[in-house]
Parts: structure tokens; C-alpha cells; sequence
């Protein structure tokens, strides 16, 4: 009786022990944002994988293959630092593209593993919405994160990029350039 209440005990410390020894989550954000556009229109301009100016801290795309469900691009940011990206699913049809980010300095996008999905769908009359979904590992991927890249700063950093993004997307399109 004691071998199975020994056991019993070393097994439930193991498991506390590996609770506390994980290490990052995964991450979700998702913005949405209504633009004064037809969503054809809003499509155009978020569906091209050759111009990522309407990012938030990108000043130039460098594209690598024209097949944006396969090819790879790379943003050149305000910073001088690049983030490179691989293109997944490209659904113009559907207006949803896919994409991840290979590689980006965390002092950019303190984030790691990132995905996300964006979709424009018609919300009435000449009025879309966009919708943006983002899944990541924080930016320091180790256990005890320094404050600056752990869960909560990772989130608000990836927020904060994307829902800059969206309304440079709001205004480029409503303004016409």
C-alpha cells in the first residue's frame, strides 16, 4: 500500500513540477475594423502580397516568387530591420490570406511562431470589415521572460501593430492612395 501512496506522490509532484516548468502558450489577438469602401476595393489593396506599404513600420516589400500562397517576402521596416514572411493560404475568392512571419528582430514585433489571417467581407451598403486574427509564441521563448517580452507585453505589442495596421489600411483605401 505504501509503494502505490509513494508513487501516487512522486508522480502528482513530476506533474506540478512540469506545470511550472512549460514554457510559452500560444498567444491569440484578433482586431476587426469597418472601412467606407467596397470590400472589392479594401481586397485590392490587402490582397497584394508585392505591396505591403499600408503595414504598419513597413517602407518596402521585396517579394521572392508571384504565387502568394508559396512565395516569400521581406519588409523592409522603419527601423532598418527586415521581417521576413512566407505566404500560406491566398483565397481571393474568399478575400482571406494567410501568412507567417519567418524571422523579425522581437524589438520590432516582440513576438515568435507568428500567424495570422486576414479577411475582408462586405458590411452594407460600400462599407467593409476586416478582420484580423494573429496566433504567436511571446517573444522570449525560455522560461521567466524579462518584462518587455513576456505573455502580456508580447499580446499588447502584436495588438498595438496590428490595429496600426488596420487603420493605415482605413485610411489608404478611404482616401484613395
Amino acid at each position: 500500500m505504501k509503494k502505490i501512496t509513494l508513487a501516487t506522490a512522486a508522480m502528482a509532484a513530476l506533474v506540478a513540477f512540469t506545470a511550472q516548468a512549460h514554457g510559452p502558450t500560444r498567444r491569440k489577438v484578433s482586431e476587426s475594423i469597418e472601412i467606407n469602401a467596397p470590400a472589392d476595393k479594401v481586397w485590392a489593396v490587402v490582397g497584394n502580397w508585392k505591396d505591403a506599404n499600408w503595414l504598419e513600420n513597413v517602407t518596402k516589400t521585396e517579394t521572392l516568387g508571384d504565387d502568394p500562397a508559396k512565395s516569400k517576402r521581406t519588409l523592409t521596416l522603419k527601423s532598418g530591420n527586415t521581417m521576413s514572411e512566407t505566404g500560406g493560404k491566398y483565397k481571393p475568392e474568399d478575400k482571406l490570406f494567410m501568412f507567417y512571419i519567418d524571422k523579425v528582430d522581437v524589438k520590432d514585433l516582440p513576438a515568435n511562431d507568428y500567424s495570422g489571417t486576414i479577411t475582408v467581407e462586405p458590411a452594407g451598403d460600400s462599407k467593409s470589415k476586416v478582420e484580423w486574427k494573429s496566433a504567436f509564441y511571446r517573444g522570449y521563448m525560455n522560461n521567466d521572460p524579462p518584462p518587455d517580452l513576456n505573455d502580456e507585453a508580447s499580446e499588447k505589442g502584436v495588438g498595438n501593430w496590428v490595429k496600426a495596421s488596420l487603420q493605415n489600411l482605413k485610411n489608404k483605401v478611404e482616401k484613395g492612395s
